[in-house]
């Protein structure tokens, strides 16, 4: 595996299980478990986060000689996305299901839109820049622990 677009691109597959199953969970009105599964995308969030913000983006602008780039747009919605992180948070808190379903809907559209621009813009991009350091940053971002 020394393409970046396929280390990276299983991390959503992987982060969107434990957000449909908290969201199944805080419908069903099992606020345990929705703070379990929640609890456990977050982490998984934050630690996908984590490997692009300190390792893939930086390389990136450092290729390109620009941090104006998209990679200035993933980070801006990385941070749209911690806020709405804790909009879910307080919803749990408070077992609020109308509170967390309207969250939970508007964090699922920005991570599909995310998710499809990585996936189908950046990555791809990475994949033909950094062809030749690839095999570095994917061992660099796995060394990152959760």
């Amino acid at each position: 595996m020394d393409r970046i677009s396929s280390y990276l691109a299983p991390d959503h597959r992987h982060c969107d299980d434990y957000f449909s199953a908290a969201e199944e969970a805080a419908l069903q009105g099992e606020w345990e478990a929705a703070a379990a599964q929640f609890n456990q995308f977050i982490l998984a969030m934050q630690h996908h986060f984590v490997k692009e913000e300190t390792v893939l983006f930086p390389a990136f602008e450092q290729c390109t000689r620009n941090a104006r780039g998209p990679t200035e747009v993933m980070r801006m919605e990385h941070t749209q996305m911690r806020g709405l992180f804790q909009d879910l948070q307080q919803a749990l808190a408070s077992r609020d299901a109308n509170a967390y379903a309207g969250a939970a809907e508007t964090l699922l559209i920005l991570m599909q839109q995310h998710n499809l621009k990585e996936e189908q813009m950046l990555y791809r991009m990475c994949d033909q820049m950094l062809a030749q350091e690839s095999a570095d940053l994917i061992a660099r971002m796995s060394a990152i622990a959760q």
